[in-house]
C-alpha cells in the first residue's frame, strides 16, 4: 500500500509539472509568500512590453509589403501582456490586497481611491488592446504610480524608486 501511495504521489507531481498552460505567480489563499512590490515591478515590465509592441505594430504597418506574420505576433504579444496586467490588477490587487473599508471607516476615501485607480488600470489595458495609442500606455504608468502611492508606505515607495 505504501508503494502505491508513493507511486500515486510521484505520478501526480509529474502530471502537475508537465502540464502546459499558464502558471500564475500567486494563489488566493493567505500564504504571505508573494510580495506587493514584486507585482508592481511585473506590471511595469508588462507596460514596457505593451509599449514596445505598439511601436513595432506601427512600424510594421508602414512597411511595404507588410510582414503579416510579424505584425500578428506583435499584436498577440500586446494582447497577452494587457491580459497579464488585467489579471494582476483583478486577481492580486482587487481580490486579495485592497481591503474593503465601509463609509464610516477612517480609510474609506483611500479605499475608494485604490478601487477606482485599479478600475482605471483595467480600462487602460483594454484601450491598449484596442489601439496603438501610446496615451493609454501613459495612463497605465500613471495608474500604477497612483496605486502605489495609495497603497504603499513611504519606505516602500523609496524602495520602488530604487528599482526604476
Amino acid at each position: 500500500m505504501k508503494r502505491f501511495a508513493t507511486l500515486a504521489s510521484v505520478l501526480c507531481l509529474t502530471a502537475i509539472l508537465s502540464t502546459k498552460g499558464d502558471v500564475y505567480s500567486h494563489c488566493e489563499i493567505p500564504c504571505g509568500i508573494y510580495g506587493d512590490l514584486a507585482r508592481i515591478h511585473i506590471l511595469n515590465e508588462d507596460i514596457k512590453t505593451v509599449e514596445k509592441s505598439m511601436k513595432q505594430i506601427d512600424a510594421l504597418s508602414k512597411e511595404s509589403p507588410v510582414n503579416a506574420n510579424q505584425l500578428i505576433r506583435w499584436v498577440n504579444n500586446k494582447e497577452e501582456h494587457c491580459n497579464k496586467i488585467q489579471h494582476i490588477v483583478t486577481q492580486y490587487w482587487m481580490t486579495q490586497r485592497i481591503k474593503p473599508k465601509g463609509a464610516d471607516h477612517k480609510d474609506h476615501k483611500k479605499y475608494i481611491g485604490q478601487i477606482t485607480t485599479a478600475h482605471g488600470l483595467l480600462l487602460s489595458a483594454m484601450k491598449c488592446k484596442q489601439t496603438t495609442d501610446l496615451a493609454h500606455v501613459k495612463a497605465l504608468r500613471d495608474g500604477v504610480k497612483k496605486l502605489s502611492k495609495l497603497y504603499f508606505s513611504k519606505e516602500d515607495l523609496e524602495h520602488l524608486k530604487g528599482h526604476h
